[in-house]
C-alpha cells in the first residue's frame, strides 16, 4: 500500500477520504456493533468502478481492509450475499462478512466483504505480452467453467438468499425477438441507430430466437457481467491469476453462453479470446455446436437493454458501437 492511495477490488487509485458523509451513521452503527464488533474504522475510501452501487473500502485500526456495497438501483443484496456463501469453495470471490440485506439494522441494505487485492483484468491485459495474456485467458476460462458446474433446479432468476430460480416456467432463453422490439420502441435507440439498422437488428432477432431453442432448459450458474472489468488478477510467482470474480447482482439460472458471449464482446488482446474459449473446455466446459453465433446471440439481451440507458450513459454509446459490428458479421 502506497503512502496515500491504495488498489481496491476495481484495480482503481483512490485518495483517503475519511469524511463521516460517506457512510450514514445508522451504517456506522451496524458495522460497529455487528458486522464489525470491536473493531475501530480509521478509514473510509470512495471506490471508483461501481456503475449500479456504491462501494466503499474501509480500514480498521488492526490493519483489515474491508468493502461496503450499497445498493443504489436493485436491492440484490441477498442474492449476493448467499452467492458469495455458495461459491467459496467454487471460485474466489470477495469473502462475505455480513450482509443486512432488508436494511433492518443499517437503514439501508448493505452488503461487507472483505477487501480483495488485485487488479482489474481489464486494466492488466493493456499492459501483458501474449504469453502472459493466454495464460490469464485460460485461467479466466476455467473459472467460468467452475461457475457453470454450479445448477439449479430450473432456469430463471434469483429473487432472494433462497436463489430459486422464477417465476415458476419462464425461461430466460426465449423471447429474444420480442425482448430486442421492446427495448427499441421504449428505449432511446431513435436518433441514434436509423431506421435501416433498427430494421436489420429486429431481422437478426427474428431469425436467432428459434436456433436459440437448442439452448432453452439451460439451468448452470450465470454471472450475467462476466468480463475483465468484473475480475481481478493479481501476480503470484511471476505469474497472473484471477483472485476474484466480483458483482453478482444480475446473476441467473440458464446458460454460460450468456456469459461467453459478454466476454467476447469485444476485441481482446492476441491469443486471450481462444485461450479463453479453450480454458472453458479443459474445465470441463460444454460448447455446442455453433456456439459463436448464438452466445452473439445471447449477448444482444445485454446490449438491447442497454439502448434503454440514458444517452449519456457511459455504456449507451458502446452498445450502438457493438451492434452495429454484430449486424456487419
Amino acid at each position: 500500500m502506497a503512502d496515500d492511495h491504495e488498489t481496491n477490488q476495481r484495480g482503481s487509485l483512490v485518495s483517503p477520504d475519511t469524511r463521516d458523509t460517506h457512510v450514514p451513521v445508522s451504517i456506522r452503527s451496524w458495522l460497529t456493533s455487528v458486522a464489525l464488533p470491536g473493531r475501530r474504522i480509521v478509514a473510509v475510501r470512495s471506490l471508483i468502478g461501481g456503475y449500479s452501487n456504491d462501494n466503499v473500502a474501509m480500514t480498521t485500526a488492526d490493519g483489515r481492509a474491508y468493502v461496503l456495497r450499497r445498493y443504489r438501483r436493485t436491492n440484490a443484496c441477498a442474492v449476493e450475499a448467499a452467492l458469495a456463501a455458495r461459491l467459496a469453495r467454487v471460485v474466489p470471490v470477495a469473502q462475505l462478512v455480513a450482509a443486512d440485506p432488508t436494511g433492518s439494522s443499517a437503514g439501508e441494505p448493505v452488503l461487507l466483504s472483505e477487501l480483495v487485492p488485485g487488479r482489474p483484468v481489464s486494466d492488466v491485459l493493456r499492459e501483458l505480452p501474449e504469453p502472459a495474456a493466454v495464460e490469464l485467458g485460460r485461467s479466466v476460462g476455467k473459472a467460468l467453467a467452475r461457475i457453470g458446474s454450479v445448477s439449479f433446479a430450473a432456469p430463471g432468476f434469483f429473487a432472494d438468499g433462497y436463489l430459486e430460480p422464477g417465476p415458476a416456467g419462464v425461461e430466460p432463453i426465449s423471447g429474444l425477438d420480442a425482448f430486442v422490439e421492446r427495448c427499441l420502441e421504449q428505449g432511446n435507440a431513435a436518433g441514434h441507430l436509423s431506421d435501416g439498422e433498427q430494421r436489420h437488428l429486429r431481422r437478426f432477432a427474428e431469425r436467432a430466437a428459434p436456433e436459440l431453442a437448442v439452448l432453452q432448459g439451460s439451468r448452470r450458474l450465470v454471472h450475467g457481467d462476466f468480463n475483465p472489468k468484473n475480475l481481478l488478477a493479481a501476480k503470484r510467482d511471476g505469474r497472473w491469476q484471477l483472485t476474484a470474480v466480483l458483482d453478482w447482482e444480475f446473476a441467473f439460472s440458464s446458460s454460460p453462453l450468456f456469459d461467453i458471449g459478454n466476454m467476447l464482446r469485444d476485441a481482446r488482446p492476441a491469443g486471450f479470446a481462444q485461450a479463453f474459449v479453450d480454458g472453458f473446455r479443459d474445465g470441463g466446459g460444454d460448447l455446442p455446436r455453433d456456439w459463436p453465433r448464438l452466445s452473439r446471440a445471447l449477448d444482444l439481451y445485454s446490449l438491447a437493454e442497454l439502448l434503454t440507458r440514458p444517452v449519456e450513459h457511459r455504456y449507451f454509446g458502446r452498445a450502438l458501437e457493438r451492434i452495429r459490428a454484430l449486424l456487419a458479421e
